[in-house]
């Protein structure tokens, strides 16, 4: 499913856009009388994905060796409600997001960098990655829950 940086960021794109749709129809059912705890799931199933779309965004990044700007716009990108699909459209047609994942080294001298050796070994063993991903992005979120929601309360 995953087996190219394009798919990746595709898929984690519509997932956070999706779930911006979630968190404003909460919104909007708590101001015509449903109960607090709707904004509270949406909310929290849109932090994660949030998270998870940012970790996939700076993976990406990474791969694909774009530059600083566009890697902290394609995160930025999430801030901002369905912002997340034209980015993807503007990165697949300016050819951003064509290729593969660069399991191997090249003789490239960015291939000798540690954190390029790094990432490729993760690449290499995807579970491992995944698993890192994932156990970094629920920390995040506890992190995140713990010091309680935007705007206090």
């Amino acid at each position: 499913m995953f087996r190219t940086p394009d798919r990746l960021f595709r898929v984690l794109a519509i997932a956070e856009a999706i779930t911006w749709t979630i968190l404003i129809a909460a919104m909007i059912a708590r101001a015509v009388g449903a109960p607090g705890v709707v904004v509270t799931v949406g909310g929290g199933i849109h932090g994660f994905v949030f998270l998870a779309y940012a970790a996939t965004a700076i993976l990406v990044a990474l791969n694909q060796r774009w530059h600083l700007g566009v890697g902290v716009l394609a995160v930025v990108s999430a801030v901002i409600p369905y912002a997340t699909i034209p980015m993807e459209i503007w990165l697949h047609r300016t050819g951003r997001l064509d290729g593969s994942w660069r399991l191997e080294a090249t003789d490239d001298p960015r291939d000798r960098r540690w954190y390029d050796r790094l990432m490729r070994w993760f690449l290499r063993r995807p579970w491992v990655l995944a698993v890192l991903l994932a156990v970094g992005i629920v920390a995040l979120y506890v992190i995140l829950l713990l010091v309680g929601p935007p705007g206090g309360k």
